[in-house]
């Protein structure tokens, strides 16, 4: 198993690679329907997609963190 310390870079590793599959699916079939080759155009756009994808979460990640502190707030504690 993968250490704990890890957590950031592997929760940034499946949410890019889960979120560029679905993403890059849904817009090749809106791009070019659902042809005999659909399979092969959307593994090469998946490749590409995750390609930018992971980066991408790791570094814009920590901008959504504060940006959601920004939005929300604390719960108060009336117990």
């Amino acid at each position: 198993m993968i250490s704990r310390k890890h957590h950031k870079t592997v929760f940034s590793f499946f949410m890019a690679l889960l979120m560029s599959c679905i993403m890059s699916l849904v817009i090749s079939i809106f791009n070019v329907g659902l042809v005999t080759n659909i399979v092969s155009i959307w593994l090469k756009a998946w490749s590409f997609a995750f390609l930018v994808a992971f980066p991408t979460v790791i570094i814009v990640s920590p901008i959504v963190h504060k940006l959601v502190s920004l939005v929300l707030h604390e719960q108060e504690d009336n117990t």
